[in-house]
């Protein structure tokens, strides 16, 4: 683009449109197309250029629902440049509102101008449109049936059925409209290091050394609280540098959801124990067994991709874990050693359903399709993890989705399959978190917990 138009668009929209074009035209992930387009922002325009990005990638399906009735024409008839300018001008107007309508307007007509072979007039006469019609266009949106809700919550239509099905039409609803919220920011303070409450104090400590009263803790510019059934979790109420504070650095925290901090807690390992976790990067749950020993015992941390082992070696040596071992290897394959673990996570790669307010471009990339296909690689990593328990051992199988392929109907086959395991009953542990009409199964839900979505079954070996 000419240094003369980059001078004249917002430098947020025009690192969100870049990042709208490399996820919808090349596959990008938007995090990382994110991290590169924005590397030269100041913190004002990346934060600013994050929410327009990210929120354009989440309304994909309802802003072109808008661009259809408005454009009288499919968006997939668009030239793409024109297409991204569109959406992200719709967003912007429709969801977020914090500028003069002619701004975002004539920014998103300078786009579509600069990068495509013509349609800027119709992104001109679409936003215009849209500034007068718009607002009630989405008020007339209904979500009575899974269908109608998928455009009014920008979710594909399988998965507004299945969870329609699965969780009934009021869950399903609330769930859908959650995903679009801003996901919850917790830290789980590493007991190896500090706890909970010393870490907000610190994290809130300002030029005065004193923390904010009322049972808050101010963290730098936000406001954080605690959890009083996860000792180690901290919950900021707004943005923080996670990477960018020298307690990270020191290791005294990770970045984890409270929902991801129970699978470890459900597992409970003891110091001294001998425990095996599969498919461990990026290490949260590892570091977080680690800490639960005390530092003591061996936590085995398999993870078949080199790099990421590498990662997870380094978390480890942040977080001052020593009884952390990395090992490079396949989940699915039976382990040389035999039945010698005392416990076994099984946390294997899934369709992260439960994960979509915090990953934008996620619902539309997975398939149905690809569900029956993960279930199979979850059951082979599932027994595998069986084969390496003790007997009177225990195992925890979870998983960060919402989908029963995956979850419960899984358990279930897999407890007819082996006699010898008998399911815990973990929703007496945490009847706040129990899965409706499953006896046993835990299910985090973001819209009512407040979390990521996560299923956990705990299992035990006779």
């Amino acid at each position: 683009m000419p240094a003369t138009q980059r001078l004249t668009i917002a430098p947020a929209r025009l690192c969100a449109y870049a990042v709208l074009r490399r996820v919808f035209e090349r596959g990008a992930y938007a995090d990382e197309a994110l991290r590169a387009e924005a590397k030269d922002l100041d913190a004002r325009d990346r934060a600013l250029a994050m929410r327009l990005a990210y929120g354009a990638v989440q309304r994909r399906g309802t802003l072109d629902h808008v661009i259809e009735r408005f454009a009288e024409r499919p968006p997939d008839r668009l030239d793409p440049p024109v297409l991204a300018a569109l959406r992200l001008g719709l967003y912007e107007l429709l969801y977020l509102r914090g500028s003069p309508d002619y701004a975002v307007v004539g920014d998103a007509v300078e786009l579509a101008k600069a990068q495509g072979r013509a349609g800027h007039g119709l992104v001109n006469a679409v936003l215009r449109r849209a500034t007068r019609e718009g607002q009630a266009l989405l008020d007339s949106l209904t979500d009575d049936t899974p269908e109608h809700a998928a455009v009014k919550h920008s979710h594909p239509e399988w998965i507004a059925r299945l969870w329609w099905e699965e969780l009934g039409a009021d869950a399903a609803r609330a769930l859908m409209a959650g995903d679009n919220e801003p996901s919850e920011l917790a830290l789980r303070a590493n007991t190896l290091v500090t706890d909970a409450a010393t870490l907000a104090a610190e994290l809130s400590a300002g030029p005065s050394g004193a923390p904010a009263g009322g049972g808050e803790r101010d963290v730098g510019s936000v406001r954080a609280h605690l959890d009083p059934g996860i000792p180690e979790a901290v919950v900021l109420d707004g943005p923080f540098d996670v990477h960018g504070s020298e307690l990270w650095r020191a290791g005294a925290f990770i970045a984890q959801s409270r929902a991801a901090m129970l699978v470890a807690r459900s597992l409970a390992p003891l110091p001294g124990e001998r425990v095996l976790d599969l498919c461990a990067a990026p290490g949260g749950k590892s570091t977080h067994l680690a800490a639960l020993m005390q530092g003591s015992g061996e936590v085995l941390a398999i993870e078949r991709n080199p790099h990421r082992a590498g990662e997870l070696v380094r978390a480890a040596q942040r977080l001052h874990a020593p009884n952390v071992r990395v090992e490079v290897g396949d989940a699915a394959l039976a382990r040389p050693e035999g039945p010698v673990f005392d416990r076994v996570l099984v946390d294997p790669p899934c369709s992260g359903l439960g994960t979509l307010q915090a990953r934008a471009d996620l619902r539309w990339r997975v398939t149905p399709e690809k569900l029956p296909e993960m279930a199979r690689s979850q059951a082979a990593i599932l027994a595998a993890g069986a084969g390496a328990l003790r007997p009177g051992g225990v195992l925890v199988y979870s998983t960060c989705t919402i989908s029963p392929t995956e979850n419960e109907r899984l358990i279930a086959a897999f407890l007819d399959s082996h006699p010898g395991f008998g399911l815990d009953d973990l929703s007496a542990e945490l009847p706040a978190l129990r899965f409706a009409g499953q006896s046993g199964f835990v299910l985090t839900l973001p819209h009512r917990d407040r979390t990521a979505g996560f299923f956990i079954a705990r299992l035990r070996r006779s």
